[in-house]
């Protein structure tokens, strides 16, 4: 029996996929479960396993973009198993013929020496006049050894670069995932009324109080205490503060949701990837912590599911970790705002009249301007950093170990 195996829809608005990898070759013997493909949607890349054991014919070749429901491969059921330590159609080579191994390869004919022998071309000798470059020093190309025009544009070094070093390059195909970042970073560049506010935060508080608990955290809930639950508790407080930030743009309506569904952008191995920690404003400091870790490795082992990237009502991107001093985010579409956070770096402030040297970090929000006003997007990145440098009274209500769970 021969099953057509088909590709099964990997989320909801999703009608096609590309194979990026076939892990199987054409004819090899496969078991039911098996991985036999990767292949990217414009939201993941995913595993294809095999339905059934037998003898695998692939009918799609990497890159091929084939729609949902097609058929991609067969597997031959009723072939049987080969023995393991049998020998295999690819393990017998023919032996060539004996005449035919004997046989001296064609020599190349050397290139004949004349008169025209490293000599330029009118043309190419006027170029080569022109940079001051000696004929003795081209290798031409051309009839005989003929320094032909190509030959000297060639040698000419353009507007002084030196030549001689390594100037290769390649060429790959953008995954479909790829270019469906690429073309969402455009829309929303292009249809919404995006700007960016800065402020600077103080991340001495936070430092004294990670700097105190941190172990103690570790050692009760197995996650290290982090700064994305102390930014995540921020956001989600401002957001209650000004719900038009965790609003969305639905035609001529506006959308504005009473619970905040947090993205948080991830570096994964096929590239930038927005799971989502649903519910945040229920969650505890261990529990962002927890979810924060959950979903970053999963993305980083290539496990994110399209279902764990779907929705989001506002985003936190973390590009210090890169080392990044600022920056403007670009808004994750059909969201409303993203907050950046950035790397953190000791320098001079004025603290109670004083010259004080302490751990700031530059924070960004990107809002579009179409549903949050100035008042509000400021308002907004004002409350964030009042959160963050006033933990234990506006995030931990004062009382540390419990809201901890110390």
């Amino acid at each position: 029996m021969v099953l057509e195996m088909k590709v099964p829809s990997p989320g909801e608005s999703i009608t096609e996929v590309e194979i990026a990898e076939w892990l199987v070759e054409d004819g090899d013997y496969v078991e039911k479960d098996q991985g036999i493909a990767e292949v990217d949607s414009d939201k993941a890349t995913l595993e294809l396993p095999a339905e059934e054991s037998g003898i695998i014919t692939l009918k799609a070749e990497v890159g091929d973009a084939v729609a949902v429901g097609e058929v991609v491969c067969l597997i031959d059921t009723s072939a049987e198993k080969p023995e393991a330590d049998g020998e295999t159609k690819d393990d017998k080579k023919e032996e060539p013929k004996k005449d035919e191994a004997e046989k001296e390869p064609t020599k190349a004919e050397p290139r004949k020496e004349t008169y025209a022998s490293g000599t330029p071309s009118p043309a190419a000798k006027k170029i080569l006049d022109e940079k001051g470059i000696e004929p003795a020093s081209v290798s031409g190309t051309g009839r005989d050894g003929r320094i032909t025009k190509d030959d000297a544009v060639k040698a000419v070094p353009s507007m002084g670069t030196p030549t001689g070093g390594n100037r290769s390059e390649s060429r790959s195909k953008l995954s479909m995932l790829r270019r469906k970042v690429a073309e969402r970073l455009v829309s929303a560049k292009n249809e919404t009324a995006m700007l960016t506010t800065f402020n600077e935060v103080d991340m001495s508080p936070i430092f004294e109080l990670r700097k105190q608990y941190k172990e103690e955290f570790k050692e009760k809930h197995g996650v290290s205490l982090g700064f994305m639950s102390f930014f995540t508790k921020a956001v989600i407080r401002a957001l209650q503060m000004y719900p038009a930030v965790n609003s969305m743009i639905d035609g001529k309506e506006m959308i504005t949701y009473d619970f905040c569904d947090i993205s948080i952008a991830v570096s994964g191995p096929k590239g930038l990837m927005v799971p989502v920690i649903r519910n945040a404003e229920n969650l505890t400091f261990r529990g962002v912590e927890a979810e924060v870790k959950r979903l970053a490795l999963r993305a980083r082992d290539g496990e994110i599911t399209v279902d764990e990237m779907t929705g989001g009502t506002f985003t936190i991107s973390n590009g210090g970790v890169f080392g990044s001093m600022l920056s403007t985010p670009i808004i994750n579409p059909p969201q409303s705002g993203i907050l950046g956070m950035h790397n953190i770096v000791e320098r001079p402030i004025v603290r109670d009249g004083a010259i004080a040297i302490a751990p700031i970090m530059y924070v960004a929000l990107s809002y579009d301007h179409r549903i949050i006003d100035g008042k509000e997007s400021v308002g907004f990145l004002v409350a964030v950093k009042e959160a963050l440098e006033s933990p234990e009274e506006l995030l931990l209500d004062g009382d540390v170990k419990k809201a901890l769970e110390l």
